[in-house]
């Protein structure tokens, strides 16, 4: 944990600078909220009042206020069971409920499609809200649903989720296209095109590989952490954090504990072998949950903390250079999170331990936000 003056150093530099989170998925933590996930979007937005402290989330207001939030890619993840149309209907939903979320809390987020409203959302004094899709299988393998999103304000897909797409191969898949497909490539040509952000948070090494040689525009990793510290294949390998660097692009380091801590990616590799054995899922989110819920009775979790966190981005900064780090926290998509970084109220946690260990105030300031506001101009300027 970071000394009282490093703290205080952290919470002046996160009013001036942006702090921009890759990947928060509040949206379907929200629609898990109460009573399911049958209801109207405005319904479920109207459900709890986020001006409010709550406990059983990540991520309110209140939190965002006290954690020195600027700007968020709010997620608009939905399931890998969902495919086909149900798919494309239920992402739109979730692009709706952010609409409907910045509307209904006006005073405290402002939607911005641009850098340039980012920034002047952020300049009033409210947090600006960005919406990033997360799961390749929301665009049922149609470019014109691709544009149609992109239209609608979305600035990053992340190319797969858990599961393989029918263009692409996952992390936590069995691979089936040696990265990308033709078409594959055809969707990132496109989002470079029509100034979509390429998220390889997600997909597997094969597939980092294929988008960097396609892309043109520097890419992005909206939650991810490094590979060498903690071996889960959710994590950036080191001969792709290089390529990235010629990329121009921004690897953000997220917060898992089942990615930053070695010892939690060791558990939740045996949870997968456990699973495998017994016929489930780990790549379906539910099915992981449920099964979790009792394997862990006698199999108790390993504790990560903000120290791995620091050390991903050590070694990040070590490989990949300052200039291409970022922050993904995924707060409301996983269970826990690491001692310190409990939710979004303690990013000044980490940057008052990043200056405690002699990051200058610039360096944290790029890793904050000035870095992924780059990679996002350069996408803007077309």
């Amino acid at each position: 944990m970071p000394s009282s003056s490093g703290l205080e150093r952290a919470r002046a530099l996160l009013q001036r600078a942006p702090l921009v989170d890759g990947h928060n998925d509040l949206p379907w933590a929200l629609r898990e909220f109460g009573d399911g996930t049958g209801e109207d979007v405005y319904t479920t937005a109207a459900k709890i009042d986020l001006t409010e402290r709550h406990p059983s989330l990540h991520t309110d207001i209140v939190k965002m206020r006290e954690g020195g939030l600027g700007m968020q890619f709010w997620s608009v993840w939905i399931p890998g069971r969902l495919a086909g149309d149900g798919a494309v209907t239920a992402v739109l939903e979730q692009v709706e409920l952010v609409y409907e979320l910045a509307g209904r809390y006006s005073d405290h987020l402002g939607l911005a499609t641009t850098a340039a409203e980012a920034e002047k959302v952020f300049a009033s004094g409210r947090v600006a809200s960005l919406i990033g899709a997360e799961g390749g299988h929301s665009i049922n393998s149609s470019l014109g649903v691709l544009r149609a999103l992109r239209r609608l304000g979305v600035r990053y897909m992340t190319l797969t989720h858990n599961d393989n797409t029918p263009w692409a191969d996952s992390a936590t898949d069995q691979p089936e296209h040696g990265g990308l497909t033709e078409f594959g490539r055809d969707v990132v040509r496109e989002m470079n095109r029509i100034g979509m952000l390429v998220d390889l948070s997600h997909v597997a090494p094969s597939t980092m590989h294929a988008a960097l040689e396609t892309s043109v525009k520097p890419v992005i990793f909206s939650h991810s952490s490094c590979r060498r510290v903690a071996d889960h294949p959710r994590n950036i390998p080191d001969d792709v954090l290089i390529k990235l660097k010629a990329n121009g692009g921004v690897a953000m380091i997220t917060f898992v504990p089942d990615f930053v801590s070695p010892r939690v990616a060791e558990w939740d590799a045996a949870l997968r072998a456990a699973m495998t054995a017994a016929g489930a899922n780990h790549a379906d989110m539910g099915e992981r949950k449920a099964f979790g819920e009792k394997w862990i009775v006698e199999h108790p979790k390993p504790i990560a903390t903000l120290d791995d966190v620091v050390l991903h981005l050590e070694h990040a900064r070590e490989v990949v250079g300052v200039d291409h780090l970022g922050l993904g926290g995924d707060y409301d998509g996983v269970q826990t999170l690491p001692q310190g970084l409990e939710d979004v109220s303690t990013y000044p946690n980490l940057f008052g331990a990043l200056l405690d260990k002699g990051w200058s105030e610039d360096d944290c300031a790029k890793l904050a936000g000035a870095n992924v506001l780059r990679v996002l101009r350069d996408a803007d300027a077309g």
